[in-house]
């Protein structure tokens, strides 16, 4: 009934049909003896640096790379596997919610990895879907529109959205849109009192959504918006290496903490290859090319420096509310209570008051 309901809803909402993927292929340097596919909601270009080490140790394997949204992600995964067809080898997903749904559904497989012996406790459910990294929501701010500095908090952020220099330029996701965005939300409300106060702030402000976290970053970067609320932090972490406008904070409130969940389908074509590009991302090399190159927090203790899990929380504690991987995330995919969250969420923007 899931799965019918979940089709249903996605393929026929026109904000999660998949017009085109975007589809990458990176040929095998050693001459092609397999090929290993990928869906993945982490953008193509930060992708690269991953399959390229990947296939300095697996040269004759070519990686073709899918860059989706989390939803048209779960959706294929089930339409193809019901089907009775292959899918994808490797799904690797910002949706945390949908990859847990699809491991307790079926439409994953356990696998055995070296590393999943040493893998924390929260970031591993039933050997099938695996957190691998550590990603805050982080407030971007545009520098040179806050010569004081950002608001620090949300109540300070409810005060700053009331003011002129707000109107029109607050970001953040698209919650009927964004996975990650809609998961944001629901741990907002979980752990903020007024998080309405705030929706309806920003919603007389003139708040702007969008479905992905790099059009809310370009926007704040060139100044068009001030604030982006809630942005994946390694996103935004990335690109504030390169933009001297752009600002990043994590609220001092709370902040919460999302993963990025991989598995290997159970109608993967090569679940071998699936596999062993997972135990690749958890081993020392790929968690220091995702920590150091692309700002995607650890989650391997092995791995040192700032950037890793172990050293954000002893140097922020309570700050962090991170989500663990559990059948507790399967709560956000209630239907009933997704439609009356984003029915509250849209009332808020729409009254400008808190319902």
């Amino acid at each position: 009934m899931w799965r019918a309901l979940f089709l249903m809803l996605t393929l026929a909402n026109p904000a999660f049909a998949p017009a085109k993927a975007e589809v990458a292929r990176f040929p095998a340097p050693g001459g092609e003896t397999a090929s290993l596919s990928i869906y993945s909601t982490l953008d193509q270009p930060l992708a690269a640096p991953l399959i390229t080490a990947f296939q300095v140790a697996h040269p004759g394997v070519t990686v073709v790379y899918e860059d989706l949204l989390a939803a048209e992600i779960a959706a294929r995964i089930i339409s193809e596997t019901d089907s009775g067809g292959p899918t994808a080898d490797f799904a690797f997903s910002s949706g945390m919610d949908l990859q847990v749904k699809l491991a307790n559904d079926g439409y994953a497989q356990p696998v055995t990895v070296p590393q999943a012996a040493a893998w924390p406790d929260w970031a591993n459910w039933r050997d099938m879907a695996f957190a691998l990294t550590y990603e805050p929501g982080v407030l971007v701010w545009h520098k040179p529109s806050f010569p004081d500095g950002p608001p620090q908090s949300r109540l300070e952020m409810i005060a700053w959205a009331q003011t002129p220099a707000a109107q029109g330029r607050i970001g953040t996701y698209d919650v009927a849109r964004s996975a990650v965005g809609y998961l944001y939300l629901a741990r907002d409300a979980e752990h903020f009192a007024d998080i309405w106060s705030l929706v309806a702030a920003m919603g007389r402000a003139g708040l702007q959504t969008f479905p992905t976290s790099q059009a809310i970053i370009d926007r704040v970067a060139d100044g068009r918006l001030a604030l982006g609320y809630n942005i994946l932090g390694s996103y935004a972490d990335a690109r504030a290496r390169t933009e001297p406008d752009l600002g990043v904070l994590l609220l001092k409130d709370f902040t919460v903490v999302v993963s990025r969940v991989g598995l290997v389908p159970r109608a993967a074509a090569r679940p071998d290859l699936g596999s062993t590009f997972l135990a690749f991302l958890m081993g020392r090399e790929g968690q220091t090319i995702m920590a150091d190159r692309l700002r995607l927090a650890a989650v391997s203790l092995e791995v040192s420096g700032q950037n890793t899990a172990r050293a954000m929380e002893a140097a922020l504690g309570d700050q962090l509310r991170p989500v663990p991987v559990s059948p507790g995330l399967l709560a956000y995919l209630d239907q009933s209570k997704r439609a009356k969250l984003i029915a509250r969420w849209e009332a808020a923007l729409a009254s400008g008051a808190a319902p």
